[in-house]
């Protein structure tokens, strides 16, 4: 999932200084699962804003509400009749929605009301870990489900590094070192042989490093063109 946080209450109420009315836009699936901007949070921010309003003698209004997903049109567009009447929408999205929503109701100001952080998954309540960056190039075939680009702090392909000690990273003795755990997988399916193969430097073309990516899946895409 996409994770992030809020942003700081004081700065977002400097963010919308110029505004009046304001809708708290939650979405429903990442943000929500990670407790920082699904339903629940949505109308807390709200709350929390109306009552700092409040305590600054400013006549402000703060309301909370909830898309499924910011990120996919249907859904804003199911939704875009309750945004009439605002001012400026604070989304508590992850990135993408916040951008997906602007693309789409370009007649509206949405802004960001998240810090996203990463991708990654629970390792308790409360507690996530990265483990993707979404390199466009996947090696977890050759690693046995362990991403040396992002588990690794240096995102060796070919490691260890001569800086880990007793299988932990140099940066820190929290840190496991990835290729420690790559190895004990390896060693585990009886495929250790795997990092005796060289692999050649990463062609980052594929992430953010080429530029924005866009991916096309011609056996799903309707051409809206036969639709007209």
């Amino acid at each position: 999932m996409i994770v992030g946080d809020r942003k700081p209450l004081a700065e977002i109420a400097e963010m919308l200084e110029p505004f009046q009315k304001v809708c708290v836009l939650g979405c429903g699936t990442c943000v929500t699962v990670c407790l920082s901007g699904g339903e629940k949070e949505a109308a807390e921010t709200a709350a929390a804003l109306n009552l700092l309003m409040q305590k600054e003698g400013k006549t402000k209004e703060f309301s909370p509400g909830v898309i499924l997903r910011q990120c996919e049109y249907e859904y804003i567009d199911d939704y875009a009749a309750n945004l009439e009447g605002y001012d400026v929408i604070l989304s508590l999205a992850c990135g993408v929605g916040v951008q997906t929503m602007n693309s789409r109701l370009p007649e509206k100001i949405i802004l960001p009301g998240l810090n996203t952080r990463f991708m990654g998954y629970p390792l308790e309540q409360g507690v996530w870990q990265e483990n993707c960056l979404g390199c466009g190039d996947c090696v977890l075939d050759l690693t046995m489900g362990i991403c040396p680009i992002t588990r690794c702090s240096k995102s060796m392909l070919n490691g260890p590094c001569g800086g880990s000690q007793e299988g932990k990273c140099e940066i820190s003795k929290e840190l496991d070192c990835a290729w420690q755990l790559i190895y004990d997988r390896l060693i585990k399916f009886n495929a250790v042989e795997r990092m005796e193969a060289v692999q050649p430097p990463k062609d980052w073309s594929t992430s953010h490093h080429g530029g924005p990516r866009t991916i096309v899946r011609e056996d799903v895409r309707v051409d809206n063109r036969e639709q007209t």
